[in-house]
């Protein structure tokens, strides 16, 4: 009989910031490996990432937790309200969440997602959305997996450098 491992889950403090730092270009690379060129991938480092994240931290904008296995950082998640025009102060958003690529496939993300949903709910929001690029099946699948639903009509081309990527929003209720 094999168990879910139960993961820490917390808000991040500054002393985090190196690790989400290293898990977002970690994860990036391996995630968007096929998706996109090689260069720009090789332009996911943590080093650009860190004053990103460690402003974040600092100032909540968005919110970060971390997931963590025997006290290290393995996965993080930002979340806040809903950055899209025209949505209402009710409406959240997962604006990122990565796990350690050496612990994909074993509950991080869902253990992330359970802080996040739980934050979202503190700060009074009732539907949560997450955009995502159409290629990235890994993430489409714990999404939808998780009570997400793709929102066609929602699909947009964002431009990351001096690459495409399609990308659609996927929402669900957070009750």
């Amino acid at each position: 009989m094999s168990s879910t491992p139960i993961y820490e889950v917390r808000l991040a403090t500054l002393n985090d910031a190196q690790a989400v730092a290293d898990i977002h270009s970690s994860a990036s690379q391996a995630a968007y490996r096929g998706l996109v060129s090689g260069e720009h991938l090789g332009g996911l480092s943590a080093a650009k990432r860190l004053s990103l994240w460690r402003e974040a931290i600092e100032y909540g904008d968005p919110q970060v937790m971390v997931a963590l296995e025997g006290g290290k950082v393995i996965g993080f998640v930002g979340f806040d309200r809903s950055r899209d025009k025209g949505t209402p102060a009710t409406m959240g958003e997962i604006w990122a969440i990565y796990a350690a690529p050496t612990h994909w496939d074993r509950g991080v993300g869902l253990a992330l997602w359970d802080g996040a949903r739980e934050g979202l709910l503190e700060e009074d929001c009732t539907h949560v959305a997450v955009w995502i690029p159409l290629r990235n099946e890994r993430a489409l699948r714990f999404f939808e997996l998780a009570g997400f639903k793709r929102e066609m009509s929602s699909a947009k081309t964002v431009v990351m450098g001096s690459i495409k990527l399609e990308e659609v929003r996927l929402k669900r209720a957070l009750a």
